[in-house]
């Protein structure tokens, strides 16, 4: 496949751009590149959206998450139904090494924050032929320990979808389904929650008032 990269986090730093105003959210575009060329190289890129009101055109609606060829740990989920919540999607894969580095931060996230709102789900699209088995990615699951919800996506739906070209990869959402974070590759992981906190907090001012007693 065009565009695929692994990255990790430290040797060259592409910057962390405050997007306002009429800026792009997308993820940038790649080019026709060999796999495997950039395994070597570490590339962090990072998107931020802060303080965009929902109509802003900055913001990026969450891709769709259909086409998963397997779900784990939960049934099927959609955007639609995340509505509300604030997502952390990871792409990864389980022979990815910058992939497993990070899992201990996700997987603590996940743990932290599911009673603020916090759902990650965990987009496993393989590199390798036997990653793309069902049965490898389920027997790597639980012994990762990974409770999250996982989408197998060995047919790429939800990476181009997405438009992903990192391994890792992690997108951030909030409760309204705008994409508002983006970061690839290893490391910036205090960043990165503290978008989350402030996406939970955020999403607080947006539920719906209740019933004055």
């Amino acid at each position: 496949m065009a565009g695929w990269r692994r990255v990790a986090g430290a040797t060259a730093v592409l910057a962390a751009v405050l997007i306002a105003g009429g800026a792009s959210c997308t993820s940038p575009a790649g080019g026709q590149i060999q796999q495997g060329v950039l395994r070597t190289v570490s590339v962090v890129t990072d998107y931020i959206v802060a303080r965009v009101s929902a109509q802003s055109a900055s913001e990026r609606p969450m891709p769709s998450l259909a086409g998963a060829v397997e779900w784990l740990n939960s049934e099927p989920l959609s955007r639609e139904s995340l509505r509300g919540k604030v997502v952390l999607v990871d792409f990864w894969t389980y022979e990815c090494i910058n992939c497993l580095h990070t899992l201990p931060y996700v997987n603590q996230w996940a743990k932290k924050y599911a009673r603020d709102g916090l759902v990650v789900i965990g987009v496993h699209s393989p590199e390798y032929a036997e990653e793309k088995i069902p049965a490898n990615v389920r027997q790597q699951v639980r012994r990762l320990g990974i409770g999250y919800p996982v989408a197998i996506d060995s047919d790429y739906r939800i990476w181009h979808a997405f438009d992903n070209q990192f391994w890792p990869a992690h997108y951030l959402i909030d409760a309204k389904g705008q994409v508002r974070y983006s970061h690839f590759g290893e490391g910036a992981y205090a960043e990165q929650e503290r978008v989350i906190q402030a996406l939970l907090e955020e999403a607080k001012g947006t539920e719906p008032a209740g019933n004055p007693g």
